[in-house]
């Protein structure tokens, strides 16, 4: 037992965070420049939840049980995205280590996901309010309770609309920053974790290379420098990684639709839509960006299954077993088949042949009900001429307390220009981890290595160096079967 208090600790998720994108954020670029810098090799699939737990236990999805932002629940028959239950990650988390040296070791979790139920001190995840008669308001969830009332009253209602959606903005990243920086100054945590979503929006609207995405860059960065300045003044050691890059990726891979045609996805209708059904389907898709996670119900099925994706314009490469086992990912919540597209490509979800049978959900963004990820949530639908006025009536009734529908999202995909979730080709467009230590990193890391690299920084002013081991980034279809 060590009787010193531990060093306290920023962590800042920059989602998105690339060397390329560092070019034009100037106040993170220094604290790299002042302090150290290196690589970081994501897990697979290189997605939010799955790097999220691997930086919390240093262990592998196949160990932590999160392959995904979203899985299929066999025991339920649910596809469901975006939990928020902590009890889905396995497995020693980052801050019970610390508490073995330091007992009363304390931790602030502002909207890192899965919040809900962890073993911290004060926690703040976005929680809209779902009323009886179908609105959604936006709102947060935070224990202890109190702090709910404390955070609306400095900062306003958690802007939930600028979190996810056509109005995804700079907004919901700012409101962390300020939770952020309040809960520091008031509760002093030894731990704080801060998760930044900005540059998730434009990277995926026009791609890593527009000057959009850039602007976006640096209007993060700004926003961010206030957190910085104070976390410096408290003496605090500041790390910033990310999870993943964002690569260009402009076409979309509708893996359902051809297992559909191939006889071995199943639907029920229902008032004129089209539902999947996953209990009857012999195979379908769970859709997470550049990854997509196949269930097949019987093995006697595998070889059908892949004859129905063979030769799928956009798939790169399908992981069986021992594919899954060397890029840890064979947990079995994972698919039995494991899908990786092509670098330019990613999976759409949808499962309907004709956009008249798409269930009205399709049209909204509803990140729940979707039995996979849709970036054309991001976007208003180019192809209906009224609806910014559709979106404006839906806001009004909103105000006024009446039930409405925001079906304001495109059901063509093209839009898309930036997606994530492989094994990144080159190091300016993977992930990259900043400390404003000086030596505290020497050399590329692995996902794994960020909960040690933590705990050392904690324990000293110091630090210890970490030249870490990382793996070399395998090609996804050496391990292909």
């Amino acid at each position: 037992m060590n009787d010193t208090r531990p060093t306290p600790l920023l962590v800042l998720d920059v989602v998105g965070l690339t060397p390329r994108l560092l070019a034009h954020m100037p106040h993170l670029a220094a604290l790299g420049r002042t302090g150290s810098r290196a690589p970081l090799t994501p897990v697979l699939p290189a997605v939010t939840c799955s790097a999220q737990a691997t930086f919390l236990t240093g262990t592998l999805p196949a160990e932590h049980g999160v392959v995904g932002n979203g899985w299929y629940f066999r025991d339920l028959g649910e596809v469901l995205l975006w939990r928020q239950s902590h009890r889905l990650i396995d497995g020693e988390r980052l801050w019970d280590a610390a508490r073995r040296t330091h007992p009363g070791y304390t931790v602030a979790n502002i909207c890192w996901w899965y919040a809900m139920g962890a073993d911290v001190q004060w926690t703040v995840t976005p929680r809209p309010v779902y009323h009886a008669d179908g609105r959604k308001e936006p709102d947060c969830y935070t224990r202890p309770p109190a702090l709910h009332d404390e955070l609306t009253e400095k900062l306003g209602t958690f802007p939930l609309f600028s979190y996810w959606g056509p109005g995804a903005g700079l907004a919901s990243s700012r409101w962390i920053i300020d939770a952020t920086r309040h809960v520091m100054a008031t509760r002093a945590p030894d731990l704080t974790l801060a998760y930044l979503p900005h540059l998730d929006y434009d990277l995926q609207r026009f791609g890593p290379d527009d000057p959009r995405a850039h602007r976006a860059a640096t209007a993060l960065d700004a926003a961010l420098a206030p957190l910085l300045d104070e976390a410096r003044a408290q003496g605090r050691t500041v790390v910033a990684l990310s999870e993943y890059g964002i690569t260009r990726a402009d076409r979309p891979v509708d893996i359902n639709r051809a297992l559909r045609r191939a006889g071995l996805l199943e639907v029920h209708t229902q008032d004129g839509m089209e539902y999947l059904d996953p209990l009857t389907s012999r195979a379908f898709a769970v859709a997470d960006h550049q990854i997509a996670h196949v269930y097949v119900h019987d093995p006697a099925d595998l070889d059908a299954t892949r004859a129905a994706l063979a030769g799928l314009p956009g798939l790169g490469s399908l992981l069986g077993a021992d594919g899954k086992r060397a890029h840890g990912l064979d947990h079995p919540r994972a698919g039995d088949l494991v899908a990786l597209a092509d670098p330019d490509a990613w999976f759409t979800y949808y499962y309907w042949l004709d956009d008249a049978d798409a269930p009205d959900f399709a049209r909204h963004v509803e990140i729940h009900r979707k039995p996979g990820y849709d970036p054309a949530e991001l976007f208003l639908d180019p192809e209906d001429p009224y609806v910014r006025v559709r979106a404006a009536t839906a806001v009004a009734r909103k105000k006024l307390g009446l039930r409405y529908r925001m079906a304001v999202v495109p059901l063509d995909p093209a839009p898309v220009r930036g997606s994530h979730g492989l094994l990144p080709a080159r190091p300016d467009d993977g992930p990259l981890l900043l400390c404003s230590r000086p030596g505290a990193v020497t050399g590329p890391l692995a996902a794994t290595d960020v909960k040690p690299l933590l705990l050392d920084l904690a324990e000293s002013g110091r630090g210890t160096a970490v030249a870490a081991g990382a793996p070399p980034v395998l090609n996804p279809r050496s391990a292909a079967d």
